[in-house]
């Protein structure tokens, strides 16, 4: 294999496959680093504060939901697990539909995913800040939103090294609250928790209140649509890996542990809030699940503890998300789709430009979140509230087509593959389109998936257009 052909799979003949040297980008992440960013990525801030909603819609039936977008999310994860153990790309997914559907794929569905991550950073820092905000009172809600983001920015600045050890911590804390969690409620549904006489629960609550589907079996899939978006994040631990010693080994081992960390983290701790509590108590809405069940157990001060943690899977939110959008702006203008300052790096090997350009789009949707809350930034939200399924349904596309070139141009890297290829992926491509259908049928998700729609098409159109041109040119 030539130099040539090496450079587009992201490793010269000679080297372990990584990010290039000449790309800028230094690899200052960590092995334990990675490891936690991986175990901490799928714990976002929704399932702290969003899962009572789909509890509401489906009952107990909410484990199913969660079942069916965590397998969806596994068999997508392990579909970008081999191209990324192959080829690691600061890119990830955009450089591989680039380079196996074409130019405009990896254009498309590159700037959707920074555009989705930026809103996602206004989004965040609103929720911060109004947290922030009921603890001191003195300081104005915009002033936390403002100190939040120049926070992290600086932090994101200075060197990609200070972005994984604070996403460390942060996911850190997010894993044993959630393993605390666990482990408490557990005892509790077993009327084992020491120093309280809360009896056994059992089955009444799963089973009563209209029992498992008190809402019928077409509430799994309404309850889905809710839960699906919050495993959004799954894929950063495959950007970041670039940027890592081993980033070959580092992928491997967040792919295989995928299974146990959504079965432990959500559909875990989801089996314990439904069966500590009736789904339609209105503790849950008014509380919050997990706030409503340490509630129920009898655990002091429960509001507070849940706010601290909650503030903290929401500064790891922002955190991340700040990486992942710069990472992704920097591929896009090392391809020539973004302009050619986000391809720049300074000495500590940051993309300042690309983190400067996504810092900036998130503080103007920061503003429009308090002056234009109902037009500008619900529109933002719902145009960029479908991007999780176009990622999957690009990956698993690209995979079908980069399986072949793997086989073909670096056998020796095939370390992770696709199970029952290409039948599975085949199945999950059907799924994704499922899901996509019926959120045009349902008529909470309609709304958002027909601005979505037609905001990606835009950029379809200019990704086709810009790909004509340079052709032309050519």
């Amino acid at each position: 294999m030539d130099t040539r052909q090496d450079r587009q799979t992201g490793a010269v003949a000679g080297e372990s496959p990584g990010i290039l040297p000449e790309s800028g980008l230094k690899a200052g992440l960590k092995n334990r680093h990675l490891s936690m960013i991986a175990i901490g990525g799928v714990i976002g801030a929704g399932l702290f504060v969003g899962s009572s909603a789909g509890i509401a819609k489906a009952g107990p039936g909410i484990l199913i939901s969660y079942a069916l977008a965590g397998l969806l999310v596994v068999l997508v994860m392990r579909m970008l697990g081999e191209m990324a153990a192959a080829s690691p790309a600061s890119g990830s997914f955009s450089e591989y539909a680039d380079r196996a559907l074409g130019r405009w794929a990896g254009f498309t569905i590159g700037w959707l995913y920074w555009f989705f991550w930026v809103v996602v950073l206004a989004v965040e820092a609103t929720a911060a800040a109004q947290i922030l905000t009921g603890w001191i009172p003195a300081v104005p809600q915009w002033a936390w939103a403002l100190l939040v983001m120049v926070i992290l920015t600086v932090i994101n600045l200075a060197s990609v090294g200070s972005y994984g050890e604070f996403e460390f911590w942060f996911a850190g804390i997010k894993v044993v609250a959630i393993g605390a969690f666990i482990v408490i409620a557990g005892l509790a549904v077993l009327g084992l928790l020491p120093g309280t006489d809360m009896a056994a629960p059992g089955t009444e609550n799963l089973t009563g209140q209209g029992g498992f589907l008190p809402n019928g079996p077409g509430a799994i899939l309404s309850g889905m649509l809710l839960v699906v978006f919050s495993f959004m994040g799954s894929e950063i631990v495959t950007l970041a890996a670039g940027e890592s010693a081993e980033p070959a080994k580092m992928v491997s081992r967040a792919t295989n542990s995928v299974i146990w960390r959504i079965g432990l983290f959500y559909l875990g701790s989801m089996a314990l809030v439904v069966t500590l509590l009736p789904w339609d108590s209105k503790k849950l809405a008014d509380q919050g699940s997990y706030v409503a069940a340490l509630n129920e157990i009898g655990i002091p001060h429960a509001g507070t503890i849940m706010d601290v943690i909650i503030v903290t899977a929401v500064l790891s939110c922002l955190n991340s998300g700040l990486y992942t959008a710069s990472r992704m702006a920097f591929s896009l203008g090392k391809r020539g789709d973004a302009p050619a300052a986000f391809a720049r790096t300074n000495k500590r090997g940051v993309p300042s430009t690309a983190i400067w350009a996504s810092v900036a789009f998130g503080f103007v949707a920061v503003i429009f979140n308090y002056t234009n809350k109902e037009t500008v930034f619900t529109f933002l939200l719902n145009s960029s509230g479908a991007v999780a399924l176009f990622v999957w349904l690009v990956i698993c596309c690209s995979q079908l087509r980069m399986r072949r070139i793997i086989e073909r141009e670096m056998p020796e890297r095939h370390t992770v593959k696709m199970w029952l290829f290409p039948y599975l992926t085949y199945a999950t491509i059907g799924l994704i389109l499922f899901v996509i259908g019926y959120m045009f049928y349902d008529k909470d998700g309609r709304e958002q998936m027909v601005i979505s729609v037609v905001v990606g098409a835009l950029v379809l159109v200019l990704g086709l257009v810009l790909q004509r041109r340079r052709r032309k040119t050519a």
